[in-house]
C-alpha cells in the first residue's frame, strides 16, 4: 500500500499538498472510516479534548513503563516551545512522581485543579534532566454540562436532570461541580441524559465514571495484539451517594465515550439504561500530531464493556424502552425534552439490585 500511494512522491519533495493527499490515501487504505489525516485547522479544534492544556499526549513507554511524550507536541503550542520531544521522560508533574503511575492518574491529578495557569513536569530528555513550567492554553472549550432540579416527587425525593453533551476538556470539573450542587440541593435521584452526545476524550468517560463508582472495573481495552489493558474507576472521587438511583438516556446518536459511561455504569450495576439503542462505536483511536502541523488519527485498539461485551456496530441495548420512560417529545428540546417524570426509579432501584445485577471488582 505505502509503494503504491507515495510512489509520486520524492523523499526530497517540498510539496507539502501533494505529500498529504497521498498521506491522506495511504490512510484511507486501511479502510477504517476513523483513520484520518487532519489538516491544521481541525488539528488545532480537535485539542478542546486536551485535558493537559499544554499540546502533548502522555502515554506509558511499552518497555520501561515511564510516563513518556507519546506524540509530537502540538505546533506552536506550550510543549512544543519548551522544546519537548517524543520519547522524553516525564519523571515528575508538579512535584509528584508518576513513577507506577498512569497517564489517566496524571490527568486526573491536574484536574484537581481546572483552573491551574501553569503545570510543570520533570523531564529527562537523553542524559539531560530538567524542570519545565508550562503555561496551560485550553481553548474557550463550551461548558458541556446543564443541569437542574426538574421535580420534586410525592414521596419528596427531589429529581436531579443532567445534560452532557461531550466530553471535552471541561467535562470532568464542569460536571464534578453539578453533581455536588445537587446532592447539595437534597438530589435523591438522577437522570444522566447522553441523547445526542456523540463522545470525545475516551479517558473523559473514564473519569467520570469514577464520580459515581469508586475504584471499580470501567472498561476493558485489548490491542491489535490481543493485549487487554483495564482501566479503572479512581477512588474515593464519588460525587453522589451511592445510593442514587440513576437512569442514563441514550439514542442512536450516543456514541464513543457516551457508551464506555454507559457500559460501565450499568455493567457495575450503578445505573439503568433507558431510550433507543447506541450508536455502536467501540474503537479507540489515538491522536498523532504530525511535524507539519497536521495531526494523523489512526484506530489502535477496540473496548469492552467491563462484562466483556463488545457493542462496536451494535450498541448499548437499553434496559428500558424510549416509550416506556422518556419524554414523549422528540428530541431534547430544553424543558419539554427533559421531562422526567415518566421514569419509574423504584423500578431503577429495584434493577440495581436485582440477584442477576451482580457489580464487578
Amino acid at each position: 500500500a505505502y509503494a503504491k500511494h507515495m510512489k509520486d512522491v520524492s523523499s526530497t519533495s517540498t510539496d507539502e499538498g501533494q505529500i498529504m493527499k497521498a498521506t491522506s490515501n495511504l490512510v484511507g487504505s486501511l479502510g477504517d472510516k476513523y483513520s484520518r489525516v487532519l489538516d491544521m485547522d481541525m488539528y488545532t479544534r480537535i485539542q478542546k479534548f486536551d485535558l493537559i492544556g499544554v499540546g502533548c499526549t502522555l502515554m506509558p513507554d511499552p518497555t520501561t513503563k515511564e510516563i513518556i511524550v507519546g506524540a509530537p507536541p502540538v505546533q506552536d503550542s506550550a510543549a512544543f516551545q519548551a522544546g519537548l520531544k517524543v520519547g522524553d521522560a516525564v519523571l515528575a508533574v508538579n512535584g509528584v512522581d508518576t513513577m507506577g503511575r498512569t497517564a489517566f492518574d496524571i490527568i486526573d491529578q491536574i484536574s484537581e485543579s481546572p483552573d491551574a495557569s501553569k503545570v510543570t513536569f520533570t523531564i529527562r530528555s537523553g542524559g539531560e534532566y530538567r524542570d519545565v513550567t508550562m503555561k496551560r492554553e485550553l481553548l474557550d472549550v463550551k461548558d458541556p454540562v446543564s443541569y437542574r432540579v426538574s421535580e420534586t416527587r410525592a414521596d419528596g425525593t427531589k429529581v436531579g436532570y443532567v445534560r452532557v453533551s461531550e466530553f471535552n476538556s471541561r467535562v470532568k470539573p464542569s460536571l464534578d461541580a453539578a453533581l455536588r450542587d445537587l446532592e447539595g440541593q437534597g438530589v435523591g435521584a438522577y437522570v444522566l441524559d447522553l441523547r445526542g452526545n456523540p463522545g470525545g476524550a475516551f479517558q473523559s468517560a473514564v473519569e467520570i465514571a469514577g464520580l459515581f463508582m469508586s475504584d471499580k472495573l470501567a472498561t476493558d481495552v485489548v490491542d491489535g495484539n490481543g493485549v487487554a489493558l483495564k482501566f479503572r474507576t479512581s477512588k474515593n472521587k464519588v460525587a453522589i451517594d451511592p445510593s442514587d438511583p440513576i437512569a442514563i438516556w441514550v439514542d442512536g446518536r450516543s456514541a464513543s465515550a457516551s457508551e464506555v459511561l454507559s457500559g460501565a455504569l450499568r455493567d457495575n450495576c450503578r445505573a439503568v439504561v433507558m431510550g433507543d439503542q447506541s450508536f455502536g462505536k467501540g474503537l479507540v483511536q489515538a491522536v498523532y500530531g504530525l511535524k507539519n502541523g497536521y495531526g494523523l488519527v489512526l484506530t489502535v485498539a477496540k473496548y469492552l464493556t467491563p462484562n466483556g461485551t463488545d457493542i462496536n456496530k451494535v450498541g448499548i441495548v437499553p434496559d428500558v424502552s424510549k416509550e416506556d420512560a422518556l419524554p414523549s417529545s422528540p428530541g431534547f428540546v430544553p424543558f419539554f425534552g427533559s421531562d422526567t417524570s415518566r421514569v419509574d426509579f423504584n423500578d431503577v432501584k429495584t434493577r440495581m439490585s436485582s440477584p442477576m445485577c451482580s457489580s464487578i471488582e
